[in-house]
């Protein structure tokens, strides 16, 4: 029951950012949600610092490097780029933190209120997109 609970709080607390997002145009917001996608992943070194793993530092780093690329193609491309970097990210979540072997560094509850903002953001930026019509 636990896990239910933060998953519905990591959703909710992707609100605000969605309803910001949600007052600029395509551009602005993709900016504003690749930032975030880039944070979202800067936070897991934060938890690795914390624990003064320099190893699991590195690992991280390679996480910002992987979704901070998703950015790139998203300013580049198209903003599905960023859906999809988004939508990836509860991977991280899971396989590394929640389940894998960086379990020691994120707290659960926050790997399963992440992994429910991720997956919120990512279907807005696609319902954003696809009502711009932006094409895929």
């Amino acid at each position: 029951m636990t896990s239910i609970i933060w998953l519905i709080l990591g959703a909710l607390l992707a609100l605000p950012l969605l309803a910001m997002a949600n007052r600029l145009r395509l551009r602005a917001m993709t900016n504003l949600l690749g930032v975030s996608l880039v944070v979202a992943a800067l936070i897991y070194i934060g938890f690795a610092a914390l624990w003064g793993d320099a190893a699991w530092m590195l690992v991280e780093a390679l996480g910002v490097v992987l979704y901070g690329g998703f950015y790139w193609l998203a300013v580049r491309g198209s903003p599905l780029w960023l859906a999809a970097g988004w939508s990836l990210h509860p991977i991280w979540d899971v396989a590394v933190h929640l389940l894998g072997p960086g379990s020691h560094i994120a707290p659960q509850w926050y790997t399963l209120a992440c992994l429910a903002f991720d997956l919120a953001v990512g279907a807005y930026i696609v319902y954003r997109t696809r009502s711009a019509g932006v094409p895929a």
